[in-house]
């Protein structure tokens, strides 16, 4: 039985993208959408049992037009390939308080075959062709879901998520006890560990989360444990095995380094409670690529621009999202020419930023003793030798140092 771990999707993030002049919309929905497109592919080809996403199949809580029709042509596809498909709601899902619909509760009102919700804390049974399996599904839950109504108004954060994660536990105990060991048992869920590891610069997150104990999670009946909220993959237990498949495509710097991409699990049936898993393997997408570049200008360097623009030439920036980091002084900044540099990044994807730390600069100390007797014209020689400059730009400064001296002796 396979089964594909994906979640995070954001349909609808638009960091970093420019405007489609043929359809109108961010750039960076195709980034999103190919992803997307490229684990559709790798579902019909490999003809796995189950899709599932963990949470946050969009960006917003509403979602464009645009954004729900792209995503259901991708979920419809599955569906038309006869593989079921599990689409848990994730905290960008929600409404803001109960009652209005979320953007997902159109594929049920539709009755769209093969397409499951998990819009419960519940127990879902799902036919695949290799045969039944059970999902316990923990969708996010909002803070006025299961805290206390008539102390919530004294209630702080801090008790309120104490609360959501004890009442969470207590649940996930009773489904998980509640579920038949002769079939296989995963559970999916949206939500923060106290274990992970969090990589955006930009939280994506809507507020402080309740955390949920890994022990808590990994019950003996589970065979696997799909999570989604945190945008890194990582794995957190081995058996059973704890993983967040993570986002599907990076969202801002704080993710340059992640690989992104989706789990691939393998489960025998026949076999018993903590025995099925064949193989497990995460496999890598062609996410759109971010790239920092910092440079330091030394005081001394009589061509700052030149010297960027060589650095910026040592890197692979085609396609990329860049953003450049020039650490310089207040003297050297006025040397650089931003235009240069934007030309020498003109194959990137988008260029970011261009920024500039100044860093404060020191009166340099020369190693000269200086008494009264030292002339000026000699003092301004050794400064000109400490600075390191070449000879054309020394013996224009003496020059123009001569001429002022001989001015303040003439006005004397």
């Amino acid at each position: 039985m396979k089964i594909l771990h994906t979640a995070d999707i954001h349909i609808g993030v638009e960091n970093y993208g420019k405007i489609d002049p043929e359809t109108r919309s961010s750039t960076r929905l195709s980034d999103f959408l190919r992803s997307f497109d490229e684990m559709v592919e790798f579902a019909i080809n490999e003809t796995v049992d189950l899709f599932i996403i963990a949470g946050d199949a969009y960006k917003s809580r509403n979602p464009s037009q645009t954004h729900q029709r792209e995503f259901a042509k991708r979920i419809s596809k599955l569906s038309m390939n006869n593989i079921p498909v599990f689409i848990l709601i994730g905290n960008h899902d929600s409404p803001n308080i109960p009652g209005p619909a979320t953007s997902l509760e159109i594929f049920p009102t539709l009755d769209v075959e093969k397409v499951t919700i998990g819009d419960e804390l519940t127990n879902y049974q799902i036919t695949t062709k290799s045969g039944p399996i059970q999902i316990v599904s923990v969708p996010w839950i909002r803070k006025g879901d299961l805290s206390n109504t008539q102390t919530y108004p004294t209630q702080t954060i801090e008790e309120i998520n104490e609360e959501i994660q004890k009442t969470v536990i207590t649940k996930i105990s009773s489904l998980v006890d509640s579920i038949n060991p002769k079939l296989p048992a995963i559970l999916v869920g949206h939500l923060s560990t106290e274990s992970a590891i969090t990589s955006s610069e930009k939280s994506m997150m809507l507020s402080k989360d309740y955390l949920i104990p890994t022990k808590n999670l990994t019950l003996p009946k589970l065979d696997y444990i799909a999570l989604g909220h945190i945008h890194r993959h990582q794995q957190l237990n081995q058996k059973p095995r704890v993983v967040y498949s993570g986002s599907i495509e990076r969202i801002d710097f704080g993710e340059e380094n992640d690989t992104k991409g989706f789990c691939l699990i393998d489960l025998d049936p026949q076999k018993d409670s903590g025995q099925r898993e064949v193989q497990y393997e995460f496999i890598a997408l062609n996410a759109r690529k971010f790239k920092t570049i910092k440079i330091e200008i030394k005081d001394q360097d009589s061509h700052p621009t030149q010297t960027i623009i060589d650095e910026i030439n040592r890197h692979t920036i085609n396609d990329c999202v860049v953003q450049v980091i020039i650490e310089v002084s207040a003297s050297q900044s006025k040397n650089i020419f931003d235009n240069e540099i934007r030309k020498s990044l003109s194959q990137a994807y988008l260029i970011a930023s261009v920024k500039r730390n100044i860093r404060p600069e020191t009166q340099p100390r020369l190693d000269t003793n200086f008494t009264d007797a030292i002339s000026p014209i000699q003092a301004l020689k050794e400064y000109l030798n400490y600075r390191n400059f070449d000879q054309t730009k020394t013996d224009a400064i003496l020059n123009k140092g001569y001429e002022l001296i001989n001015e303040i002796n003439e006005e004397s």
